[in-house]
């Protein structure tokens, strides 16, 4: 457990408020915490429904350092086990893709789509061994409008308080008619908090997208909090050269919706258009980012130039966010930063995230004081 002072971890009002401290994010020893306290405890996206439509589709990703797996069974239920064999640990999928079964790529033994086992090679002689002692270890898995989420832990949310009411806000447009079409993978050398913290505002929006606030009317950018969510959104002005977007284009009604659902993951919605974020923590100071883009139309003839354009522009927009994000990274590590203060106009999702952020590490304080006084 790295040092925690008492009153880092006390939330105080957004206009009397500090930032976290800069050694969250540089102090290798957070990455380690970060795992066990924040992601092994909420509910972590895996994918949507669209990307498994048959049975013995799958998806093979890491969660908190866990490799997991998720697989569409033949009664036409999606579930989550850990990916791992429990024979002597041997990986059971190296990659997303179609199976009739789950097979160890170490011995071989063999599992049905439910996680029940069914084969095993060469074992007819081991005494006091039966196979239904030995199936693949669940994860609790649930699926709200098409999006798949897992909890490795005991979450400490309730899931419908990640989402809220966005259907219906974002109505008539929806996220499980949304159909995946492509994943752009993004390595950031930053810390996953800080990537977390600049998606959460739009504060350095004229300074670091002049491009995107041609297509959002900064004036009218607002952020709305949740329990364990955050909206930010803006109406559209009409958009600028190089956008895929234009208010009223397609029926669009020129709105931009940019979720945050505890603790590291998004969805960016536009007319038409569901962006998803995964931010997965790779060290203290490197980051993987996921973006997933599924459309309500992938077939009709303007479909494709649509998507093209939209992957481009987005890939444009996250360019400019990678290199503040490194600059900022490098800026943490310095002698010359301790803690920040924040603009209470522009910023109360940033410390809305970083509330979350102290509340999960006192509870683990708490757990660790806990073990101490049993021990």
């Amino acid at each position: 457990m790295p040092p925690l002072e008492p009153s880092d971890l006390e939330p105080r009002p957004l206009v009397d408020a500090e930032t976290i401290p800069a050694d969250w994010y540089v102090d290798a020893r957070f990455h380690d915490l970060d795992r066990v306290a924040v992601l092994a405890r909420s509910w972590q996206l895996v994918g949507h429904a669209s990307q498994i439509p048959e049975p013995g589709d799958l998806l093979c990703l890491t969660v908190a350092g866990e490799p997991i797996l998720a697989v569409r069974g033949e009664d036409g239920r999606v579930r989550g086990f850990f990916n791992v064999c429990r024979h002597r640990g041997g990986p059971l999928a190296l990659q997303d893709g179609k199976v009739s079964a789950l097979r160890c790529h170490y011995h071989g033994w063999t599992y049905a789509l439910d996680g029940r086992l069914r084969g095993v090679p060469e074992m007819a002689e081991v005494q006091s061994f039966r196979r239904e002692d030995f199936g693949l270890v669940p994860l609790t898995l649930v699926e709200w409008e098409g999006l798949l989420f897992v909890c490795l832990d005991d979450a400490e949310s309730n899931p419908a308080d990640l989402w809220g009411d966005i259907p219906g806000r974002i109505a008539p447009q929806s996220l499980a008619r949304s159909s995946f079409v492509r994943r752009v993978r993004y390595e950031i050398g930053c810390n996953w908090k800080v990537y977390v913290d600049n998606f959460l505002e739009g504060y350095h929006l004229p300074i670091v997208h002049p491009e995107l606030c041609k297509l959002l009317d900064y004036r009218r950018y607002v952020t709305e909090l949740g329990t364990a969510h955050s909206l930010q959104f803006s109406p559209f002005l009409d958009a600028g050269a190089g956008s895929p977007y234009r208010a009223g284009d397609d029926g669009a009604d020129g709105r931009a919706f940019y979720y945050f659902l505890w603790p590291n993951t998004m969805l960016n919605i536009l007319p038409g258009r569901l962006q998803i974020n995964r931010v997965l923590p790779l060290a203290s100071d490197r980051t993987e980012v996921h973006f997933d883009y599924l459309y309500e139309d992938t077939g009709s003839p303007k479909a494709e130039a649509r998507i093209a354009a939209d992957i481009d522009y987005s890939d444009r927009v996250q360019q400019e966010d990678v290199e503040i994000c490194e600059l900022v990274q490098r800026g943490l590590s310095s002698r010359a930063y301790q803690r920040g203060r924040f603009s209470a106009k522009r910023e109360s999702g940033v410390h809305h995230f970083q509330n979350l952020l102290r509340a999960a590490y006192a509870r683990a304080v708490d757990a660790e004081t806990k073990r101490a006084d049993i021990g």
